[in-house]
């Protein structure tokens, strides 16, 4: 017996973030089975899957691609349908996919082996957003990294190549769509957003709007971190770990977040919620493509080690774009070291609505620095840097911004 299955996106699949389809993974009226991909989304942090809940023939698409995705909206449906009577459709899109297949891809792919706990082989699948691109292109799949589920190519993997293996004007066209880009003025274009840049821009409009935020700047002494770091540094690396100076700040940052809890919060009108658990995230730069933000869950009782071990990993899987939509969820505080690009100071915004408060880093330098040496003042070079934070002026007023960053300096400066 047929029935009609909702495609639907629930709310713990976004946490609240805006999504927007990407591409369809499937044809009205072709055979999905059960927990296969068939909608490729984007956010402002990931690319997403949505999996077919039963297994059947996609009877409609309600939400098309470049349209937002929202929680408990109707995507489309699926006819449900034994899977012992394939359709005529099944069978074309198999022949479709076959003629589709990377040459380097066997279509003799071994079964995983649940016992052996083998993964699942790579995806042979090529959707059409990914077809079109190569035929407008005309390049080799089988040279291209997917970087979906089982490595699947996404449209995303192939804008990614086309941009590194071609000249500066070849890329440009690969990339935007030429009639998109029309002249304004002698010399000048207009180069359409991305849909990520489009996620972006929308978030901190929204950060702004809703929050007043305010920003303390203290200055750091980074003597005692650069000598620990110095005498570590090749032991974190052989347990895996990139002992960056981020680590040392996430650390201390969990320390003065004991010390304060209400700057680890989220305002709510009726109250104020004051998390026990530290979820930290840090912003990660992708070049021209955006910012996204990994989130260390449960670190509040991590050492520098372990919190090195998660920074090294995460940082890691989100320039690769292989971040899941569960490391970029769920934070509770976020820490911005702008400093590894040049930057000495920053105000930065509330990058996660509702959090409370963000912490920001400036770039290191030697700088004089006045000190009182047996009641003489002694002019003394030394590494320092600025942190601010910046805090939503409705949850947190000055005395909790300044004692969080009172503790968060003590704790760098007298790091043992």
């Amino acid at each position: 017996m047929s029935s009609i299955v909702e495609i639907k996106l629930s709310a713990d699949q976004t946490e609240g973030t805006k999504a927007t389809v990407a591409q369809w993974l499937k044809r009205k009226g072709e055979h999905v089975t059960i927990n296969e991909p068939i909608i490729e989304l984007e956010t402002d942090k990931v690319m997403m899957e949505v999996i077919a809940p039963v297994s059947g023939v996609l009877e409609d698409i309600f939400v098309r691609e470049g349209e937002p995705a929202e929680e408990n909206i109707i995507l489309g449906t699926i006819l449900e349908t034994a899977m012992s009577n394939p359709s005529n459709e099944q069978k074309n899109d198999r022949e479709i996919r076959a003629e589709e297949t990377p040459k380097n891809v066997s279509n003799d792919l071994p079964r995983k082996n649940p016992a052996a706990g083998q993964p699942d082989p790579p995806s042979t699948f090529i959707s059409p957003a990914v077809r079109r691109l190569r035929q407008q292109h005309q390049f080799d799949l089988s040279q291209i990294t997917g970087t979906g589920k089982n490595n699947r190519i996404t449209t995303r993997d192939v804008n990614a190549y086309l941009s590194g293996s071609m000249d500066q004007s070849a890329a440009q066209n690969a990339t935007y769509d030429a009639a998109a880009i029309s002249p304004t003025a002698a010399g000048s274009e207009i180069i359409p957003h991305s849909q990520m840049r489009k996620i972006i821009a929308d978030h901190m409009q929204h950060s702004v709007q809703t929050a007043p935020h305010v920003t303390s700047i203290f200055d750091l002494d980074l003597s005692a971190i650069i000598k620990h770091r110095k005498s570590n540094k090749q032991a974190f690396a052989q347990q895996g770990a990139k002992l960056t100076f981020t680590a040392y700040f996430m650390a201390a940052a969990i320390q003065a977040i004991k010390h304060q809890p209400k700057i680890n919060s989220q305002f709510h009108e009726h109250g104020l919620e004051v998390f026990k658990h530290v979820n930290l995230g840090f912003g990660t730069a992708l070049g021209d493509e955006g910012l996204i933000v990994p989130v260390i869950q449960q670190c509040q009782n991590l050492n520098l080690i372990q919190i090195a071990q998660e920074l090294t990993r995460l940082t890691d899987k989100a320039r690769n774009n292989q971040l899941t939509q569960k490391e970029v969820q769920g934070g509770t505080f976020t820490l911005s070291n702008h400093g590894v690009s040049g930057s000495l100071v920053a105000t930065p915004i509330i990058i996660n609505q509702p959090q409370s408060a963000i912490l920001g880093l400036g770039k290191m330098e030697k700088r004089v620095v006045v000190e009182e040496h047996n009641g003489q003042d002694m002019m003394v070079i030394k590494p320092m840097c600025y942190v601010s934070l910046t805090i939503d002026h409705r949850a947190l007023d000055a005395y909790q911004t300044n004692d969080f960053l009172s503790h968060f300096k003590a704790v760098i400066e007298n790091w043992q």
